[in-house]
């Protein structure tokens, strides 16, 4: 019998322990020492002359015999203990031949070792179990819960409701029954108020929205008593004014159409005949404004060097200078129904760049009064109420403001322009201003109420120029896109858009007697004059030799003014 014969060969299979750590292990421990305490060493052979056989026997069993009691050799897996094997059966079989030195055996493992490397993979049955039997439970409740909800049986509102859950209205071949089905899974799933809770969202999104417009709106405060007594005195003055205008619209439409038609063919030829009748040199640097006197007898101009100068018209004689601003003037405008010969009355008003705005008086060449209420922003026009009681201020603080010259105060300070206001304008009647501003918008604005009646929308750039038009609601506006626009206040929208030159728009007027033609200037050096009705270009005046700043028609529609930034003024007047 050889020594392969003593050793069979067994591969342990790889098992799964059910039950307690603790048991197992112990029951391990246990095996390993009774193992060790039953087994025993073989006794060694003294015969040298033996058969290889039993020399290779008992040198086997000697080692094995002899590492019993010392440490065991560690085996990574059976495999390695089949090499251990092979390895030792080798070592028997040399050591038995004659003449050949015996290597020493290697140590076979024992019951003990190999108990040591049984896998100890741990499966615990009975939390498995419990985890089975929670999800078992908590699907029947599911369904419980799914059974218990009550679901419209309408198919609008339940693709209504699966839409504010997020999910689709309809899968590929559901009807009306699965879908109602679908739907109370998913209430029981997400809750019963998973709906509401959607609901609740969306009406939280539409309050914010609201939010979001309410700050973009245009907001009231309370004002002083100030502003309600010149609210109550504005009203009064309007309303008999409107009147009359109103009168004066009726009678105007009882006249024959062949007597207007010969009207406008006159002033068409007349307006066809302007030449310039007098150009002067205003300032040392460019003349920023000019402004008619109610009698058309008075000039007034600004200019960036800080001055204001009042010429005699026709002839162009200066008459006074008014000294006082430390910056270049931006706006002039001179009081109605105050007349040349009255002095320490406020006839005149400024504003500069620093945002000082002067009151100035005749035969008087410093200012009567100041109003710093602007600084440090840049006063950009200023305009007398028809009343000659107010004063408007446009400012680049983005906002304009009303003074009070009896009551000498502020009375409004009106905020609604994204960007700074650059002009302003009132109505004949005196109950509405319009003003224009940086940000592309014109709003015009009921000084009765302080509310803002319109919103003048459609330009592309800034609106320099603004007026309104005799007849009291149609209303002109001149923009940095080059175009003028015609917006009627009664429909609340443009009538008409007038490309009117090749570069911006500076200032736009209207005829104040009876508002037959409107006239543009602009920073293309030029100066237009258009018909009312049919907003055709009926005279070019060309004779600046730079941008053109503003414009003003004469009260007796006799003259036209411009300032240039060639520090000139021209006249303009039809040809006797």
């Amino acid at each position: 019998m050889s020594d392969d014969d003593d050793i069979q060969y067994i591969k342990r299979q790889r098992t799964l322990h059910y039950g307690s750590l603790e048991e197992t292990e112990r029951k391990r421990q246990n095996a390993a020492t009774a193992s060790a305490t039953t087994a025993a060493p073989a006794p060694a052979s003294s015969s040298g002359s033996g058969a290889g056989r039993e020399g290779g026997g008992g040198g086997a069993t000697t080692t094995a015999g002899g590492n019993t009691g010392g440490q065991l050799e560690d085996i990574d897996s059976d495999e390695d203990y089949e090499e251990a094997s092979k390895k030792g059966t080798a070592s028997g079989k040399s050591g038995g031949k004659p003449g050949i030195s015996a290597k020493p055996p290697t140590a076979l493992p024992t019951a003990a070792s190999l108990a040591n490397k049984i896998d100890d993979d741990y499966f615990d049955l009975e939390t498995e179990m419990e985890r089975d039997k929670v999800a078992l439970l908590e699907e029947f409740e599911r369904k419980k819960r799914a059974r218990q909800i009550n679901v419209s049986t309408d198919d609008a509102e339940i693709k209504n409701n699966l839409r504010q859950l997020n999910e689709p209205i309809c899968f590929f071949g559901e009807g009306p029954a699965e879908r109602r089905r679908r739907l109370k899974e998913l209430l029981a799933n997400l809750g019963e108020n998973a709906i509401n809770r959607g609901r609740g969202a969306e009406d939280t999104e539409e309050r914010k929205v609201q939010s979001r417009d309410q700050e973009q709106a245009t907001w009231y405060h309370e004002g002083p008593d100030t502003l309600r007594i010149a609210r109550l005195w504005l009203a009064d003055y309007s309303l008999p004014r409107a009147r009359d205008r109103l009168e004066r619209a009726r009678e105007a439409l009882e006249v024959p159409s062949a007597a207007r038609a010969g009207r406008m063919v006159e002033m068409q030829k007349k307006l066809q005949s302007l030449a310039p009748l007098c150009s002067q040199v205003g300032d040392t640097r460019p003349v920023s404004s000019a402004a008619f006197s109610a009698d058309s007898s008075l000039l007034l101009t600004a200019s960036w060097s800080g001055l204001c100068k009042l010429w005699s018209v026709p002839d162009c004689e200066l008459k006074q200078t008014l000294r006082g601003h430390a910056s270049y003037v931006g706006g002039v405008a001179l009081r109605p129904g105050v007349h040349a010969d009255e002095e320490n009355v406020v006839a005149m008003a400024s504003g500069g760049h620093d945002g000082a705005v002067k009151l100035w008086g005749f035969n008087n060449e410093e200012s009567i009064a100041d109003i710093t209420g602007h600084m440090p922003h840049r006063v950009s026009k200023v305009a007398f109420h028809p009343s000659g009681r107010f004063l408007a201020t446009a400012c680049y603080d983005s906002s304009w403001r009303l003074w009070d010259l009896e009551q000498k105060t502020e009375v409004l300070h009106q905020e609604g322009h994204a960007k700074p206001v650059h002009c302003l304008s009132y109505q004949s009647d005196g109950s509405v201003l319009c003003t224009g501003g940086l940000d592309a918008f014109g709003r015009v604005w009921d000084l009765r109420t302080g509310r803002c009646i319109m919103f003048l929308e459609g330009h592309l750039g800034a609106v320099f120029g603004v007026d309104f038009s005799p007849n009291g609601f149609h209303i002109a506006t001149g923009s940095q896109d080059n175009t003028c626009k015609i917006w009627d206040l009664r429909r609340r929208q443009p009538v008409y858009t007038i490309p009117a030159h090749t570069n911006l728009i500076s200032d736009v007027k209207y005829q104040q007697e009876c508002g037959s033609f409107l006239v543009t200037c602009s920073y293309d050096s030029t100066t237009k004059i258009w018909s009312n009705k049919t907003w055709q270009p009926l005279k070019t005046l060309q004779g600046h030799d730079n941008k053109v700043i503003s414009v003003d028609i004469s009260p007796n529609a006799q003259y036209i003014a411009t300032t240039s930034f060639d520090r000139t003024f021209k006249l303009w007047s039809p040809d006797s």
